[in-house]
């Protein structure tokens, strides 16, 4: 392949994309959940639109593609959101919440989901579930029924597409980044205890063209453990591992991921607990 940046690095191309996801696990007729950033290929000859379509030739016309497509910036409560206004004043604060965009399924953009997953989304044929905060999309033949429904009351739970990503024994394929990034093992938070810790969450919706805010309980999503149980997830053994361009790779089985996620909670979270 020709050189990039006078020979110091390599362009990936759609093809080479291509074999490497083969060499790693994924297949004909998969359904995918992935998890991916760009930068961590490399030079991509074509960008996130090389990446999704050497996914489309691997898994072909019988597989779908699922991404995170999650919008926390129309949330005041969410991380984001207490981020971008630390140290705002009253006023500003008023101005900034009276400015924040309502979610649109059809239209908003995802936010911090990266490049590839932005990318899926705005295909032709994509479909989005209608989660405010946590969507998801889909590109496929399964995509309909994967990201429908998707509640409003469940961001990742057994209401949620991982659920029925779940039931169709997806695969999970982080493409450089780790476990963190994982959204599947949130569908363990929900599972490892019958009363899992619930909080409030708000955020702004389109009705009818206008913007309301809308609030709900749900799950409280903690992440702060997960690269400990990524590192017991990788010592058992389930993942493949390898490298797709430039970025190290995992390709999981979703349900022994899941099941190992929430017996890893019970234990660690329960016990904590007592």
């Amino acid at each position: 392949m020709p050189g990039f940046a006078g020979g110091s690095h390599v362009r990936q191309t759609r093809q080479s994309l291509a074999a490497d996801l083969r060499a790693l696990g994924v297949a004909a007729g998969q359904v995918l959940l992935l998890h991916a950033s760009l930068r961590s290929l490399g030079p991509v000859r074509g960008g996130a639109a090389a990446v999704v379509a050497a996914m489309q030739d691997v898994i072909g016309y019988e597989g779908t593609l699922a991404v995170c497509a999650g919008t926390a910036g129309n949330s005041d409560t969410s991380r984001l959101y207490l981020a971008r206004t630390a140290g705002m004043t009253a006023e500003q604060i008023t101005r900034y919440k009276a400015a924040m965009p309502p979610f649109d399924p059809a239209s908003t953009p995802s936010d911090g989901m990266g490049r590839i997953a932005e990318h899926v989304r705005t295909m032709p044929g994509a479909v989005r579930s209608a989660h405010p905060q946590s969507s998801f999309a889909a590109i496929g033949p399964m995509a309909d029924k994967l990201m429908n429904p998707h509640p409003v009351h469940c961001h990742l739970g057994d209401s949620s597409p991982l659920a029925r990503l779940y039931e169709t024994d997806a695969r999970i394929l982080l493409l450089g980044v780790g476990y963190q990034a994982c959204s599947a093992l949130h569908l363990a938070e929900y599972r490892y205890t019958a009363n899992p810790p619930m909080r409030s969450y708000r955020c702004v919706i389109a009705v009818a063209g206008q913007a309301v805010w809308h609030e709900y309980t749900d799950v409280a999503l903690d992440d702060r453990h997960l690269g400990e149980l990524g590192a017991d997830f990788d010592r058992a053994g389930i993942a493949a591992r390898g490298r797709i361009g430039q970025a190290d790779c995992r390709l999981a089985p979703l349900v022994p991921t899941v099941d190992f996620a929430t017996e890893w909670l019970r234990r660690h979270r329960l016990a904590t607990s007592l």
